[in-house]
C-alpha cells in the first residue's frame, strides 16, 4: 500500500521553499511530500489560506497527512475539519489550534494592511537559541509579511468529526511533559476534544524544518 502523501505548511512569515530540506529527505525516506503554497497577497483571507490547504489535500492519491508549524497548526486542523474522512493524521510542529471565533494569528503589529516579522527579540530564548546570526539573517530577509486578513480571520469548526481524527504533537522549544500539561488542564481546549493526540520530542527550536530537517523528516515518514 502506497503510504500517505504528506501536506506541509508553514507558520507565519514562512516561504514553502523552507521546507525544502524536509521534503528532499521525506523523499530519500521513500516518502511523497508537497509543501503548500499560502496565498500572501495583500487581499488574502484565512478561507482563501484554508482553500490552499483542501487543494493540496484534495489532490493528493489517497487520504493525507497534513504537517502544520506555528500558527499553522490552525490551517491543519481546519483541513481535518472540512475533510475529516481525506485527512488520515494530523501533525503540529510546535503549535496547536486556536478555538472556535478566535482569531487565526494577529499575535503581533499590523500596519497597513500586513503583520510583518516582528524581529528576534520577540523570540528571544528556546524558539531561536538554535539559529546562528546567519541563520537569522536568511530567515529576515526571506520573511513574508502576513496578510491581514489571514493574521485577524476567525476560526470557524463545522465538523465534530475532526475530533476522530489522529494528532501528533510535535514538540521543540517546549517538551511532551509540558504539552500533556497543558492539554490535561484544559488550555488547549481542541486538543484536549481529540480522541488520539500522541506527543513526539525534537530537540530543536521553534522551526525544527531550518535547523533539524533531518529530524523532523524522520518523524514525519513515521506517522
Amino acid at each position: 500500500m502506497t503510504a500517505e502523501r504528506i501536506v506541509l505548511v508553514g507558520g507565519l512569515w514562512l516561504d514553502p521553499a523552507r521546507w525544502h530540506d524536509v521534503v528532499a529527505e521525506l523523499a530519500a525516506r521513500g516518502r511523497d511530500a508537497v509543501a503548500v503554497t499560502l496565498p500572501v497577497h495583500r487581499s488574502a483571507t484565512l478561507e482563501d489560506q484554508v482553500a490552499a490547504v483542501l487543494a493540496a489535500v484534495d489532490a493528493a492519491p489517497g487520504p493525507a497527512v497534513v504537517a502544520g508549524h506555528s500558527a499553522a497548526c490552525g490551517l491543519a486542523w481546519l483541513a481535518a475539519d472540512a475533510r475529516p474522512e481525506r485527512v488520515s493524521r494530523v501533525a503540529m510542529i510546535g503549535g496547536y489550534p486556536r478555538e472556535d471565533g478566535q482569531s487565526y494569528g494577529d499575535f503581533f503589529e499590523i500596519s497597513e494592511g500586513w503583520m510583518p516579522f516582528p524581529g528576534w527579540a520577540a523570540f528571544d530564548g528556546p524558539d531561536s537559541a538554535d539559529l546562528d546570526e546567519r541563520a537569522r539573517q536568511e530567515f529576515e530577509s526571506g520573511a513574508v509579511p502576513v496578510p491581514e486578513g489571514v493574521a485577524r480571520g476567525r476560526i470557524r469548526y463545522t465538523d465534530q468529526r475532526r475530533y476522530d481524527v489522529p494528532v501528533v504533537m510535535i514538540c521543540p522549544e517546549y517538551s511532551p511533559e509540558q504539552a500533556r500539561e497543558w492539554i490535561t488542564a484544559g488550555r488547549l481546549p481542541e486538543l484536549s476534544r481529540a480522541k488520539h493526540v500522541d506527543l513526539v520530542d525534537i530537540e530543536s527550536g521553534h522551526w525544527p524544518m531550518l535547523t533539524r530537517p533531518a529530524e523532523l523528516a524522520r518523524i514525519l515518514a513515521a506517522l
